[in-house]
């Protein structure tokens, strides 16, 4: 029998299964990844079409990640992302990391 975390666990893969589908960054547009976990967020802006990654962040402020992404992406050129929440609702601490990513000049 499978426990409470685990069954979660697959519930937010699956979400992030069906986000993916639909969102792919692009050298213009790089999508920006939101990964949470306990302890951290780790934020990437990955551009898909070459499957690279431009600039990542792992912090455990949500507000000093967004900050700290928009930094870095400004430092690579990119202005505009495609917002990739990872299966995570798009609540909390994920709201504040966006609201900071985009005080600090990112457009999604």
């Amino acid at each position: 029998m499978a426990t409470n975390s685990t069954t979660k666990r697959i519930g937010r893969i699956s979400r992030h299964k069906r986000i993916r589908a639909r969102v792919s960054g692009t050298a213009e547009r790089p999508r920006l990844a939101i990964y949470k976990s306990n302890r951290y967020f780790e934020v990437q802006i990955i551009d898909d079409t070459v499957g690279k990654t431009l600039g990542s962040v792992k912090l455990a402020d949500a507000v000093k990640a967004g900050q700290e992404i928009a930094k870095k992406a400004k430092e690579k050129g990119v202005s505009s992302v495609v917002f990739d929440r990872g299966g995570f609702r798009f609540a909390g601490q994920i709201i504040k990391l966006a609201d900071a990513a985009r005080e600090g000049g990112l457009k999604f």
